[in-house]
């Protein structure tokens, strides 16, 4: 299994979006219909570039990013926000299958919202997509986490929430659970293409997750096959 982490583990977009309006603001930007859906999935290199090309933030890409991740570090260490059931879950489907983190946040931000929530242990492997060529909704990061667990794409299932990671996923060939951010939600035809549909991460079960045909079980399988 592997889970993305804004939006799906955390309520943490809009915090990505003020956070990126508030640099925009500060530094001759002016934000344009459409930007926030457009950064959703990018990796760090890709949305400072969009910030700056697109958006007019007199500032270099790495000054950009430095901005955005600091203001976004200080809110998490006040208060992290973690979505309902999001420990209980990740800590339930870990004890059964290993667990991937396929996130377009940078390395500092996942490490951080792991130390801080006590989930690190619970995950084998972690891949943000500025360690990849192209993040989402390119299939890269998803088949690095892949690649980072041992597993053939096909033998795990994604974890997704926005209509990018969405993409993403079944362009790499994983299985795709959906759990439609409410804020931000997939259009349906791009939640069609998910093998499972859920409200709420409480709903994704073992036996739930069992179903998904050749994902995570499969993922069991090779794992135990291995040692």
């Amino acid at each position: 299994m592997v889970f993305d982490l804004d939006g799906v583990l955390l309520d943490s977009e809009r915090v990505w979006d003020d956070a990126r309006r508030q640099v925009v603001a500060e530094h001759g930007g002016r934000w344009r219909e459409g930007a926030t859906a457009a950064m959703q999935g990018m990796s760090s290199t890709e949305w400072s570039a969009y910030l700056r090309d697109q958006l007019g933030v007199d500032l270099s890409r790495e000054d950009i990013v430095v901005l955005v991740v600091d203001q976004l570090l200080d809110r998490y260490r006040r208060e992290l926000p973690l979505l309902p059931g999001a420990q209980e879950t990740v800590r339930r489907v870990a004890a059964r299958w290993p667990l991937g983190l396929a996130s377009s946040a940078n390395r500092p931000v996942i490490d951080e919202v792991l130390a801080l929530s006590g989930l690190a242990p619970e995950f084998r492997a972690t891949v943000s997509s500025e360690e990849v060529a192209r993040g989402k909704p390119h299939p890269d990061v998803y088949l690095e986490a892949a690649r980072r667990l041992g597993q053939a794409p096909r033998a795990c299932a994604a974890v997704e929430d926005s209509a990018n990671g969405i993409r993403a996923a079944v362009a790499a060939g994983l299985s795709v659970v959906a759990v439609p951010n409410r804020e931000f939600p997939p259009p349906a035809e791009v939640l069609a293409q998910a093998d499972l549909v859920v409200e709420r991460l409480s709903a994704l079960t073992v036996e739930a997750l069992g179903h998904l045909g050749d994902g995570p079980d499969a993922a069991v399988a090779d794992t135990v096959d291995e040692q």
